[in-house]
């Protein structure tokens, strides 16, 4: 039998492929970046042509650093960057369009709309997100109304839609040459256009947004025995391995950190930041700003759903610090200059680069530092930008126990920031609560390859996954109640700044 399960983790900086062994440890990987388009102010975008050769070279690579082959692998998860979205014609697998990236705000319009005449209601009830740019349902609509020739086409049932995860599994499993077109329930919840209970598309919701049912994957569950499809022996593989593993990015996390039981919680620091909390099969639906989402469907199991906070600007702020303002030379670097200060000098930096999500969701709000002397430095915005993120998440962690009624009594954490061990202390500090970083960091892949493996029997049962979760580091706080309270007071001041910057609707 093969004793080592793949995972393709297709993010939003950057694509890697993965290898777990039995016990979950990582036994080869390669990671590479690709390019963000900023076409303008508020528009970011992807080539998925770029996208899929980045798939097919670090699969390639990660193999042959582990010196292992497609026959060695028992089974294939993908994850990925959730909401971004790719229109493709099905005949000859171009793009019609770059993809449109979770980030982009380009449809405030479209989203502004929807509450002024009560469509918005009726999305929150059966698809649990308020209308907003984030999700992919306008981002369509936006092609098809603005792209020559792609309304034709998707009613003639020639251009299809799917997020990054679809477009992959495409390409991997034939492409123009019989590929599947598919997607999975956690990913589909991220649309505007799938209902929660009924776990399928919705023709209200497809009305809402002109978008023809035709263009649409196949839902599926997230773990899912029968398998989507094998890669092809011509692609990046060389050979065939089923694929049986597909979840949203933040879904795969929570299945990777072992979040299997309802009032679980984890945090995912990346581009930018996503708690969720385990539900259980009940669909709570939030009062506080956080979304009602899908948490992961194994085989025919009944749903597992989940609160989510969403969070645009984190990581990608830090990006911002090495990339625009040129004030460090890698991201890595930012824990260095930060921790030159003991504290941000009075500066608070709201990093609203794409409005604000939860739990506010505000459109209308743009990035702002404020606070600024001249006393403050270089390392008081560095350290503003990581408090920033863990004051986001503490907005997220509020609204999160008003909804559930239960208080964090630890935060797993895991993404690539968490690798700041002054971030994380700084988490634990805002929050008030212990910071539990675990071994393995990259959980989303971690959990894609749960679900695969989980689809074909390489892992029993989620009970054998919780064996083997182990904790690196605990951060526990060090502020005082009041100096976290002082502190969180300047945030929601610096927050208020930001509010109805730009004009919407």
């Amino acid at each position: 039998m093969a004793e080592f399960v793949g995972a393709i983790d297709q993010g939003t900086t950057s694509t890697r492929f993965m290898i777990f062994d039995h016990g979950g440890a990582e036994v080869g990987r390669h990671q590479l970046e690709h390019e963000q388009l900023l076409p303008r102010p508020g528009w970011v975008e992807h080539d998925p042509r770029e996208i899929w050769a980045r798939a097919s070279e670090v699969v390639a690579a990660g193999l042959a650093s582990a010196g292992l082959r497609a026959a060695d692998l028992c089974a294939l998860g993908i994850t990925n960057q959730r909401e971004t979205t790719v229109v493709w014609d099905r005949r000859t697998g171009e793009p019609l369009h770059h993809a449109i990236v979770w980030q982009d705000t380009r449809t405030d319009r479209i989203a502004a709309a929807l509450d002024r005449d009560g469509r918005g209601d009726v999305i929150r009830r059966k698809a649990g997100l308020p209308p907003a740019t984030y999700f992919s349902a306008a981002k369509i609509q936006w092609i098809l109304e603005n792209v020559d020739g792609a309304r034709a086409a998707a009613e003639r049932g020639d251009a299809v839609f799917g997020n990054t995860d679809s477009w992959l599994l495409w390409n991997l499993t034939g492409g123009v040459d019989g590929g599947v077109h598919v997607t999975d329930v956690t990913n589909a919840s991220r649309t505007m256009l799938m209902d929660l209970e009924t776990l399928d598309w919705d023709d209200e919701l497809l009305g809402f947004f002109g978008v023809p049912r035709a263009m649409l994957p196949r839902i599926a569950s997230s773990s899912c025995p029968e398998g989507y499809g094998s890669t092809r022996a011509d692609g990046p593989f060389g050979g065939e391995v089923a694929i049986t593993g597909d979840l949203g990015d933040q879904q795969a996390a929570t299945v990777g950190q072992v979040c299997f039981a309802p009032g679980e919680a984890k945090n995912t620091y990346g581009t930018g930041n996503f708690m969720l909390l385990n539900t259980g099969t009940e669909l709570v639906r939030s009062q506080h700003g956080l979304l009602s989402t899908v948490c992961y469907r194994l085989g025919d199991d009944a749903p597992v759903y989940a609160l989510e906070g969403s969070i645009a600007v984190t990581g990608s702020a830090v990006q911002w610090l090495r990339d625009q303002l040129g004030i460090i030379p890698d991201a890595a670097a930012s824990e260095e200059l930060a921790g030159r200060v003991e504290d941000n000098g009075g500066v608070y930096f709201v990093p609203a680069f794409s409005g604000l999500f939860a739990p506010y969701w505000r459109s209308d709000a743009r990035g702002a530092i404020v606070g600024l002397s001249r006393y403050d430095t270089a390392a008081h915005i560095a350290r503003a930008t990581l408090e920033a993120i863990c004051y986001q998440s503490r907005d997220v962690a509020d609204a999160m126990a008003k909804d559930s009624g239960v208080a964090l009594d630890v935060l797993k954490v895991d993404g690539g920031v968490t690798a700041n061990d002054l971030c994380m202390q700084i988490q634990a500090d805002v929050l008030g609560v212990p910071v539990s970083r675990p071994v393995v960091a990259e959980t989303t892949a971690l959990g894609a390859a749960y679900a695969a493996g989980l689809a074909v029997g390489f892992w029993s049962s989620t009970d054998e996954l919780r064996e083997n979760w182990r904790e690196a580091r605990r951060f526990e706080p060090r502020w005082s109640a009041g100096q976290r309270e002082a502190a969180y007071a300047g945030w929601r001041k610096a927050v208020e700044r930001t509010l109805g910057w730009v004009d919407v609707g």
